[in-house]
């Protein structure tokens, strides 16, 4: 058994040891990816817990249950509070959440609409995804030789399991050949997201990020980005980014939930602006890291305080 992330698993309306929280061989699950999943994050806010954009997340996980016709037991609020009672079960005053929704044993086959439903959910301490210097510093990424799903093959809008087998090609590629993270096109050879983080692109002051008919996950960070660039009167727009545009622009960032606000430093071994983290991307990593720390006013209400 690997190491513990977390002492109690909480499934199907109950907390369960880690030891035994386990899926058997046959499960849907595992032979065909039938999963849906989220990634929460709570922060110490002040010596408690609060777990950032909780609702806007679980209904997220609802939707792409719904996208794959899977049956629900449990509502929003429902699987809202199980995520704040794992995040008291195991005493974290900061973790990773990971609520995961798939198809368990049953009939096999391809066809899993008989195989019974389980929701687990999982917490643990995650530090930061691409390195402890990654916020200040930046990364290096390449433009990955794996594109994204073309429309009406698997759905982008569902955070589905089987949509990271292709960020994983994409990560494995990348880290192979040197560097942190890939980015990936989409079939007709535009930006569209990273293996598990959307970017943003900064040219003369104004940030430009893929639309969602570009195959990206409409991400929960994504749009926290969006209304801060509004509050700090930052010109942010939704519209197709080409390959090169990536190389001469000023500044290149990545966000998500675990990467949070990442300065891409080079793509292709291309210098991006001054090679580390540029002033709006630094303006805009404050006051993401500002707000879900607790440190600046809750505007909107996403901080659900443990």
């Amino acid at each position: 058994m690997a190491n513990k992330l977390c002492n109690k698993v909480w499934r199907n309306g109950e907390f369960i040891d880690w030891d035994k929280a386990t899926v058997h061989i046959s499960a849907h699950v595992i032979h065909y990816a039938s999963a849906v999943f989220e990634g929460i994050r709570a922060y110490d806010c002040g010596g408690q817990p609060g777990i950032f954009r909780l609702k806007d997340h679980i209904r997220r996980l609802v939707d792409s249950a719904k996208i794959y016709r899977m049956e629900v037991r449990w509502n929003v609020e429902e699987i809202s509070a199980a995520c704040v009672a794992a995040v008291k079960e195991n005493a974290f005053k900061a973790c990773y959440i990971r609520p995961i929704m798939y198809r368990d044993a049953g009939p096999m086959g391809v066809n899993p609409l008989k195989n019974p439903i389980t929701l687990d959910i999982m917490t643990w301490d995650w530090g930061k995804y691409l390195g402890d210097e990654a916020l200040e510093k930046g990364v290096d990424m390449q433009i990955s030789s794996w594109s994204r799903n073309a429309p009406n093959t698997t759905p982008a809008q569902a955070k589905a399991a089987a949509n990271y087998a292709s960020g994983a090609l994409i990560k494995m590629e990348a880290i192979a050949n040197g560097y942190v993270e890939g980015l990936a096109l989409d079939v007709n050879g535009i930006l569209s997201e990273g293996s598990g983080e959307n970017i943003f692109v900064v040219r003369d002051g104004r940030i430009v990020t893929p639309a969602t008919g570009n195959s990206i996950l409409r991400g929960i960070t994504r749009d926290t980005i969006m209304k801060l660039c509004g509050e700090l009167k930052i010109p942010v727009v939704e519209a197709s980014v080409t390959r090169e545009e990536l190389y001469i622009a000023d500044e290149v960032f990545a966000v998500g939930t675990a990467a949070e606000v990442t300065p891409i430093r080079s793509i292709d071994k291309i210098k991006i602006g001054i090679g580390a983290r540029g002033p709006i991307t630094e303006r805009i990593q404050k006051s993401y890291l500002d707000l879900v720390q607790g440190r600046s006013e809750d505007k909107w209400g996403f901080i659900t305080k443990v």
